[in-house]
C-alpha cells in the first residue's frame, strides 16, 4: 500500500532542469546575473517545490556544471554548458 503519492522533484535531476527553466524565463540583470531569491520563490512557490527538492536541484546544477553560484550566495549565472541546454 502506498500512503503517499510521488512528488513531481523527488529526484534532484528533475529539480535541476525545472529550475534551468526557470532560470531561463528570468530576465538577467547586470552582467547575466540572476538573483536567487526570483529563482527559489517560483521553484517553491509557484511550482510546489520543497525546500529540501529545491537545494538538491541547485546543487545538481552547479556539479552538473549549468549553474555557477557566486560565494555570496546572492545570484547565479548561466555557464556555457547551462546556456547550451537552450540553444
Amino acid at each position: 500500500m502506498k500512503l503517499t503519492a510521488e512528488r513531481p522533484f523527488a529526484k534532484p535531476e528533475t529539480a535541476a532542469r525545472k529550475l534551468m527553466m526557470i532560470a531561463n524565463g528570468i530576465e538577467a540583470v547586470q552582467d547575466g546575473r540572476i538573483f536567487i531569491e526570483l529563482l527559489n520563490g517560483a521553484f517553491l512557490f509557484t511550482e510546489g517545490g520543497t525546500p529540501q527538492e529545491y537545494g538538491a536541484g541547485l546543487a545538481y546544477a552547479i556539479d552538473a556544471g549549468w549553474l555557477w553560484k557566486h560565494e555570496s550566495g546572492t545570484y547565479v549565472k548561466f555557464t556555457p554548458a547551462g546556456a547550451d541546454l537552450f540553444a
